[in-house]
């Protein structure tokens, strides 16, 4: 072999070897797992990263991102728990990104890109089995506040249906602060008297006792939806449960941006193929009876409870509004000690929910709790007024702090039947509950606005 030629394969070599990421090989299929549940048309991104046309005039705008952790959202504190719907980047991704936007986001080989996922269209879970859609349309107005609006959506199963996923979809996602689903079953009298087949409101009940009952409920939540929210998606042998002649409830919070519009939100679900051992119960640690003082950046807010029966702690949905800081869920052992299981940045625009990797099996008469700062100070730049005294209230420009957390139990065994506590049950001590709550409450004012 001549030097010249192998002076040539050498430098080949070389270059094969220097040669940084490419689209299709190594950007992509970090995209497809990371980024595109979001970043696909119809989603809630405003660009979709699917093919390299779209992404090419984003890639300095990418670098930055997963350099800085901002994307994908998330924001747990990586030293507390682990979560099986961490979305983050590790630094060996984030280093592919930067290399290959460095490199001025070379295409590469068509034929090196990974199969497309398969998407249900207009759905982030699978095709669904039944979708619910609110009957009416809501008139929203350009300005001001909007109380919360309700419409009833029969069901007209005959028999139990186990709900494995759902996903909320609203019709004007940047509308909606908030929408929950509740399951109103056959037998409960909440709401009888309102009316079927259109919006309604508190204020549309002239009964003061239909009107309360607007503002607080004991009924099971299907599903909640915030921000930046995901579907559930229950394992195989888990699922939530919808009984015969159920009613769906939806409760929306509007927020208005300038521009009228009108919404129609719709849930869809899928069924588990066959009866599941355990059912997913939705349950709260609230606290609504806080004052935060006027230019304070680390006002805490706590809330304790105790389990009243044995369950397998699953999943965590903590809500604030803009003065949200932190949140944070503890275990609170006999000998006083605290145990964190989730610590959470607060982002109010990214209300994520933190699915345990391992779910973690817990006695009755656990202990715990809920700890919740706001920052209602100059520097919060979402701070509506840092002047005002900031009391629990449904709009935005107030505050509320709920920890809603899911678990799972028997599936025999319905959402009160839970809160009945066992004979001889363990209860708390004293210094466990510290005068807070002795039971985690499961009626649900955390998102009606009362007081």
């Amino acid at each position: 072999m001549s030097r010249l030629i192998w002076i040539g394969l050498m430098l080949g070599a070389s270059a094969v070897a220097q040669q940084g990421p490419t689209f299709y090989k190594d950007v992509l299929p970090l995209l497809q797992a990371h980024c595109q549940s979001c970043h696909r048309r119809g989603e809630i991104a405003p660009m979709a990263f699917t093919t390299y046309e779209e992404v090419k005039p984003y890639a300095d705008a990418m670098k930055a991102a997963v350099a800085s952790k901002r994307m994908p959202p998330w924001f747990a504190d990586p030293r507390c728990g682990r979560f099986s719907n961490d979305p983050s980047l590790s630094d060996r991704q984030i280093q592919t990104i930067v290399k290959w936007a460095e490199a001025h986001a070379p295409r590469g080989n068509p034929k090196d890109a990974p199969p497309a996922p398969r998407y249900a269209e207009g759905w982030l879970i699978p095709q669904p089995d039944a979708v619910f859609t609110m009957p009416v349309p809501v008139d929203l107005p350009a300005h001001g506040d909007v109380e919360y609006t309700y419409e009833i959506v029969p069901t007209h199963f005959s028999e139990g249906r186990w709900v494995q996923m759902s996903e909320i979809r609203p019709s004007s996602r940047e509308h909606v602060h908030h929408a929950v689903v509740y399951i109103r079953p056959p037998a409960s009298t909440w709401l009888r008297d309102a009316p079927l087949g259109k919006p309604f409101t508190a204020g549309d009940m002239v009964d003061p006792k239909a009107h309360a009952e607007a503002l607080a409920t004991t009924s099971d939540m299907l599903l909640v939806y915030a921000p930046g929210s995901e579907p559930d998606r229950w394992p195989d042998g888990m699922a939530k449960y919808l009984p015969a002649g159920s009613d769906l409830i939806f409760q929306m919070h509007y927020t208005t941006n300038g521009h009228g519009t009108t919404d129609q939100t719709s849930i869809g679900v899928v069924f588990s193929k066959g009866k599941p051992m355990q059912r997913v119960l939705t349950l709260q640690l609230t606290n609504h009876s806080f004052v935060i003082p006027p230019r304070t950046d680390n006002y805490e807010v706590y809330e304790r409870g105790t389990l009243p029966n044995d369950a397998t702690l699953l999943s965590f949905f903590p809500h604030m509004h803009l003065r949200g800081k932190k949140f944070e869920y503890d275990i609170v052992k006999p000998n006083g000690e605290i145990e964190p299981l989730l610590k959470v940045n607060y982002h109010f625009h990214w209300q994520l929910s933190y699915k345990l990797a391992q779910p973690i099996p817990l006695k009755a008469g656990t202990v715990l709790q809920a700890v919740a700062t706001f920052d209602n100070s100059d520097g919060n730049m979402h701070n509506p007024d840092p002047s005002q005294y900031v009391k629990w209230g449904g709009q935005t420009y107030e505050e509320m702090m709920v920890g809603f957390f899911d678990v799972a139990v028997p599936a025999t065994t319905d959402k009160e039947e839970f809160f009945e506590r066992k004979k001889g049950s363990p209860h708390p001590s004293a210094s466990q509950l510290s005068g807070e709550t002795l039971v985690i409450s499961w009626i649900v004012r955390a998102w009606s606005g009362a007081r």
